[in-house]
């Protein structure tokens, strides 16, 4: 075999590979898909007769959309990015994890860390069991209402 010969069985290997791993990547959460997240996670809430305030982040934990209903403080915008940010360092939901850390003292030390926000209102997005993102909402009224608005819009990534 001539070195020519060997120099396209590579290339063709190397082609191969990657498109191969072009199919196995992991999926990627996008902007449309963050506002069809918010936009249940506003229904959710609307049907319990509250406004939120709502973040999406990606799998590196940078936001990709934040907003905030009229009638909601504004530091509810911090609280909603924090839970989502919480959520996604964790791969867990922050009214569990806030729970967790309140009953263990081995996890207590958790609510010191300062990006995390031990409040319930933060769910990973799965996809494929990868989390791809988290959402967090806050404003809705408290932990309880705040974490089952963020569920539904998280359910709705499954099909």
């Amino acid at each position: 075999m001539n070195t020519r010969h060997l120099s396209l069985l590579g290339q063709t290997a190397l082609l191969a590979l990657l498109a191969g791993s072009a199919h196995s990547a992991s999926p990627a959460l996008d902007l449309p898909t963050a506002e069809r997240l918010a936009s249940t996670a506003r229904a959710r809430c609307a049907a319990l007769g509250k406004d939120i305030a709502v973040a999406v982040v990606d799998a590196g934990g940078q936001a990709l959309l934040q907003s905030r209903g009229a009638s909601v403080g504004p530091h509810n915008l911090e609280a909603a990015r924090r839970k989502a940010f919480t959520s996604l360092s964790t791969r867990q939901p922050t009214l569990q994890l806030g729970r967790q850390a309140r009953s263990q003292p081995d996890t207590a030390g958790l609510q010191y860390l300062p990006e995390l926000l031990l409040l319930g209102g933060g769910q990973p997005l799965r996809q494929d069991d990868r989390v791809i993102g988290a959402i967090g909402v806050a404003g809705g009224g408290g932990p309880e209402n705040d974490d089952a608005c963020a569920l539904a819009a998280a359910r709705s990534l499954q099909p």
